[in-house]
């Protein structure tokens, strides 16, 4: 994670106006506390740090949160109030979080949303295949032709998708597990196969799961959760 500032010292220099010879003074003196812990002159201060001077908060902890929710169908994946129907509007949460990645309109399920910076970039531009996994329904039976061909690559936009795990459920929906984001990636392999897409939900983004979600809900990921997506970044 990017430190706030360089060092607990220049931290005290900038908030304080103090000089580098007062500022040390202030930390070996053990005055300065980060996290309820004695500072030490070069530790880089984090966003989530708390720190104190003599009792007194310099600086208060950010809380990052970290989301699943289930969107429902008919919302769009962003934040701007004047587009109808907005993310914003519809999760209703107290603090500002962003989308990591995006939910076609049309579609509904799992999307991610932090306001942790650093991990949400990461995230989004990580060279690592993450799975994302979806349930389908389609238009008209399927058929075993179909299935494999939508698990060995469809070419559209001029490119051909990865091999997928692909697991028929019943004669018109089908699982599939993808380690790409190309735009209306799913709808658009269909479309090429002559299905069209009815309902498409997202169950699962790497390790994190739809669960118990109710459509509209969220929930703060767990400890363990948290800590996987951080693997993608490093």
């Amino acid at each position: 994670m990017r430190p706030l500032n360089s060092s607990a010292k220049y931290f005290l220099v900038q908030k304080l106006r103090l000089s580098n010879k007062e500022a040390t003074a202030l930390i070996l003196a053990k005055r300065l506390l980060v996290n309820g812990q004695p500072a030490q002159l070069n530790q880089p201060l984090n966003p989530e740090d708390e720190v104190t001077l003599d009792g007194k908060i310099l600086k208060e902890a950010h809380q990052f949160h970290y989301l699943a929710y289930y969107k429902p169908r008919g919302i769009e994946t962003t934040l701007n109030p004047e587009i109808p129907d907005n993310l914003a509007q519809a999760l209703n949460f107290p603090e500002r979080v962003y989308p990591i990645g995006r939910l076609d309109k049309e579609s509904e399920g799992l999307l991610l949303l932090t306001n942790d910076g650093s991990i949400f970039d990461k995230i989004l531009h990580s060279e690592q295949k993450q799975e994302k996994e979806y349930m389908v329904r389609v238009d008209k039976p399927l058929t075993e032709e179909a299935i494999e061909t939508l698990a060995s690559g469809v070419e559209i936009m001029g490119k051909k998708t990865r091999p997928a795990q692909v697991k028929q459920l019943d004669e018109f929906t089908f699982n599939i597990i993808l380690t790409q984001g190309l735009n209306r990636q799913i709808r658009r392999m269909c479309y090429k196969l002559g299905f069209e897409v009815l309902a498409l939900k997202r169950v699962r983004i790497v390790n994190v799961e739809l669960e118990n979600l109710q459509i509209g809900e969220w929930r703060e990921l767990g400890k363990g959760e948290v800590e996987e997506l951080k693997k993608l970044t490093t």
